[in-house]
């Protein structure tokens, strides 16, 4: 790193940090980078984050105390523009915007502003009629105000940013469409060195024996891990999945009591590392704009099933690492399922290994330092960064 990088003062912001979720593992190594930034938020769990980023100096917003009583981010929605344009930043030369609304900071001319794009805000553009359907908090009439002037500050949001990295060429081309701005594609980092040993408890111990599918996933509705366990229930094949969210406990009664469908709930990484180690192969059943979790499978030499949409499209490679299914349906995932078993024997672990090596922390290291130069360096200037 240059030492005019090194001499620049940097501060990172995201939206909130309440719980693991790959924008905040993308956030975490973004901090590994530059240790000595702060981070600012607008809300975030204090116990979750002495775990999670222990020694970080975290700067909430104003809305941190109503979270704390409130105890739900979604009923602070309306406040979050209002929020990130209070948060002063003044004394910065670089920001680094890791979420959806933290790219509309109000900023000095001087300082530089560079936002990590996981997804355009996707309740208020691609997802919005998803969104009202799936959301109980208004009427539906109050709902599509509310997303309409949200779209309005969004795009102008969007142009208070210099730089915009993508997280994937799709969300690449999404930018491009919603915000009308060109993007940088660095992929984020995956943990591609995930195999370790770590003690066993009696549970996982005895999977150790079962032939079973994995999904690991945070339980929301656009997630389709319902289509998941339909297929699974009518095929009779064990499926375990890892995650929490408010899905759990429909998704338990849709399992209605089959043994082969297990549900574990969060389990912290030394576990599910185990179960990935473990696994015949790994399903996604929704569309993502990259996808961490199929990556961190494969690091393992396990096949993906993946519906053939988004991210997945960057780096699936049917009869290579796995399979795609056309459409999210119970009975497109259960074909898929079908066809990945029968050609388990022809998938090649360590080749399926080779082609997450593009996405390692190293890698991702290299190329936002490598970013960030030209950008501090060449403030006007478009930035081209290899891809590998």
């Amino acid at each position: 790193m240059s030492t005019f990088v090194k001499n620049l003062r940097i501060a990172f912001v995201h939206d909130w940090i309440l719980g693991v979720a790959g924008d905040i593992r993308v956030l975490k190594e973004f901090h590994e980078i530059f240790p000595e930034a702060p981070i600012y938020v607008l809300f975030y769990d204090k116990k979750f984050t002495d775990e999670f980023l222990p020694g970080t100096d975290i700067k909430p917003s104003c809305l941190q105390k109503k979270y704390e009583i409130l105890g739900s981010h979604k009923l602070l929605m309306p406040l979050l523009p209002t929020a990130v344009e209070s948060l002063d930043l003044s004394d910065f030369d670089l920001v680094i915007s890791t979420a959806p609304f933290a790219k509309g900071l109000i900023l000095k001319p001087r300082t530089i502003h560079i936002n990590y794009c996981s997804s355009p805000t996707r309740q208020f553009w691609d997802w919005h009629a998803e969104y009202k359907k799936e959301s109980r908090m208004a009427p539906k009439s109050w709902l599509a105000v509310f997303q309409h002037f949200m779209r309005i500050w969004d795009r102008h949001a969007s142009a208070r940013v210099d730089y915009f990295i993508a997280n994937s060429k799709n969300t690449a081309r999404r930018i491009k469409k919603y915000y009308g701005k060109d993007s940088t594609v660095i992929y984020p980092p995956v943990d591609t060195n995930l195999a370790q040993s770590v003690l066993f408890d009696s549970f996982t111990s005895s999977m150790q024996t079962k032939q079973y599918f994995l999904i690991v996933s945070r339980l929301y509705k656009h997630k389709n891990v319902d289509l998941a366990v339909k297929a699974f229930s009518k095929l009779g094949w064990p499926l375990i999945v890892i995650g929490d969210g408010p899905e759990l406990h429909r998704l338990k009664k849709l399992a209605n009591g089959n043994a082969d469908i297990i549900f574990l709930g969060f389990q912290p990484d030394n576990i599910v590392k185990k179960y990935y180690e473990n696994c015949l192969a790994f399903i996604m059943p929704q569309e993502e704009d990259f996808g961490m979790t199929p990556i961190e499978a494969m690091s393992y030499g396990k096949p993906v099933l993946a519906l053939k949409r988004g991210g997945a499209l960057e780096y699936l490679k049917e009869g290579i690492n796995g399979e795609f299914f056309e459409d999210p349906a119970e009975e497109m995932i259960a074909d898929g399922a079908r066809r990945l078993k029968e050609n388990l024997s022809k998938y090649n672990p360590e080749e399926i290994k080779k082609t997450t090596e593009q996405f390692s922390i190293e890698r991702f290291s290299n190329q936002i330092k490598i970013f960030v130069n030209h950008a501090t360096q060449n403030r006007n200037s478009s930035i081209a960064i290899q891809q590998f």
